[in-house]
C-alpha cells in the first residue's frame, strides 16, 4: 500500500520516537510484552496491519503478561479517576442505580477473590445490567477458560483503544 492510504493518526504513530510510542501503547494496554511486539513491527501501512499485530501479540501473552495487562484496568463501575477514556469505556455503569452499583462491587470482589484479578470485559457499548450478567455467568468458569475469555476481551479493548490512536487527526 502507498503512504497515502495511511491515516494521519497512524502516520504520526509510525514516526513517534520509541519512548513516546511506547508510552502511547502502554496507555492502551499495560502489558510491556504486547507494547514491545507492536513497537518492533513499526511502521504500519494500515490500521488493519496494526490490529493484526496486536491480535498476534495478545495470543502470545503469557499468564504473567496477561496479569500485567489486567493490572492496568480498574474494576467495572469504578473508572480511573480523571481518565476520560476509562469513564467513556464504562459509560454503561454511569446511570446505574445504587443497587446495581453495590451488586457490581460485590460481584467484582467475589470474582477477584476467585481468579486473583479484576473482572475484565470490553465494556464499550454494554449496559450495567449486561456487565453484571456477564460477571455472574463467568464467575463459575474454570480458571483456564476464564483466562482465555479475558485474553479475548482484552484484545477487543486494545483494538478500540488503538482505533482511537490511528483515527486521530
Amino acid at each position: 500500500m502507498t503512504s497515502t492510504s495511511t491515516s494521519p493518526g497512524l502516520a504520526r504513530f509510525n514516526v513517534l520516537e520509541e519512548h513516546a510510542a511506547d508510552a502511547v501503547l502502554l496507555e492502551a494496554c499495560a502489558s510491556t510484552a504486547w507494547a514491545r511486539r507492536l513497537l518492533a513491527a513499526r511502521p504500519y501501512a494500515t490500521a488493519e496491519d496494526l490490529y493484526a499485530t496486536s491480535d498476534a501479540a495478545m495470543a502470545e501473552l503469557t499468564p504473567d503478561d496477561l496479569a500485567e495487562a489486567m493490572a492496568g484496568h480498574p474494576p467495572i463501575g469504578r473508572p480511573k479517576p480523571g481518565d476520560p477514556a476509562s469513564a467513556r469505556e464504562q459509560r454503561g455503569m454511569a446511570g446505574a442505580s445504587e443497587e446495581l452499583r453495590a451488586e457490581m462491587l460485590e460481584l467484582n470482589l467475589a470474582y477477584q477473590e476467585r481468579f486473583g484479578h479484576v473482572f475484565l470485559i470490553c465494556a464499550t457499548g454494554r449496559t450495567g445490567e449486561q456487565m453484571r450478567d456477564a460477571v455472574k455467568e463467568r464467575i463459575g468458569n474454570p480458571p483456564e477458560r476464564e483466562r482465555e475469555i479475558v485474553r479475548t476481551e482484552l484484545g477487543k479493548i486494545n483494538r478500540i483503544r488503538l482505533a482511537r490512536i490511528v483515527e486521530e487527526d
